[in-house]
Parts: structure tokens; sequence; C-alpha cells
């Protein structure tokens, strides 16, 4: 498995970077996937706003967005590049400040977030949001990441 963990910001991010990588592979072994390739990029909320309104017509900052280079969400994900999660520093440090956990957690949460999506998870119907939304939480509690 190869997860590029990238911070295209003028900050340390390695301390978060290796929380998140361990949650990631507790993910990825949760789900019985053992060989696969994605990216984290870390961006301002600048960044973010422009892909979320170029790629999604929604002309404002974001927490996340994920690539994924699959639209089928049936496709087997062994052995495959999955693509690419944006994850905006400053939308999850206020997203941590307001929900009243650490800036770790909300990071790693929404690392798992995009794996999800990249993955073939959604939240669009309420069966979906349950089964996404449930996923996550064992998998950060997996991961010992609480609130």
């Amino acid at each position: 498995m190869k997860i590029g963990l990238f911070n295209e910001l003028d900050c340390n991010l390695d301390n978060y970077f290796k929380e998140m990588k361990k949650v990631l592979k507790v993910g990825l072994k949760k789900l019985d996937i053992k060989k696969v390739e994605f990216n984290v990029i870390i961006v301002s909320n600048d960044y973010i706003h422009e892909l979320n309104k170029n790629y999604r017509g929604i002309d404002r900052e974001t927490d996340v967005i994920s690539f994924a280079l699959e639209d089928d969400k049936t496709f087997n994900p062994e052995g495959r590049v999955l693509g690419d999660i944006y994850i905006s520093l400053d939308k999850a440090k206020s997203q941590a400040e307001e929900y009243g956990h650490s800036l770790k957690r909300e990071l790693c949460f929404l690392a798992v977030h995009g794996m999800l999506h990249l993955l073939g998870y959604d939240h669009m119907k309420k069966d979906e949001e349950e089964i996404m939304f449930n996923l996550q939480d064992e998998i950060l509690e997996s991961a010992g990441i609480t609130r």
C-alpha cells in the first residue's frame, strides 16, 4: 500500500501525517484492502475553494474533496491507484475548534472520509450515509482517534 502525504503549506505537519497514515492503514486493514495507492494533499482554504468552484460548481471553500479515478462503485480497489484527497488545513482547524476536539482528530477524520469516498462510499442517501459514517467511526475508534 502506498499512501502519499503532501503538504502544500508553509508549516510542519509531520506529526499529523504520522497519525493520518496510521489511521488510513487501520481503515484499509478493516476493509481487507492490502494493495492500493492514493494521495492526501493538505492545502489552504483559497486552494480548496478554487477546486470546489472549478470541479463541483460550488463557489466556497470546503473541508475535503476526493478525486476518485474510478466512478464505478462496484470496482475492486485492490491493486489500483484510487486518486487524490485534498484537505483544507484552515477548515480543519476551524472545525476542530467548533466541534471541541483536536486538530489531529479532525485531520484523521477528514482523511478517512476522503479515503472512503475514493473507495466508492457516499452519503447522498440516508442508508449510504449511515453505512459510511458508522464505518468512519469504527475506523477512527480502532486507531485510537477519539474526540
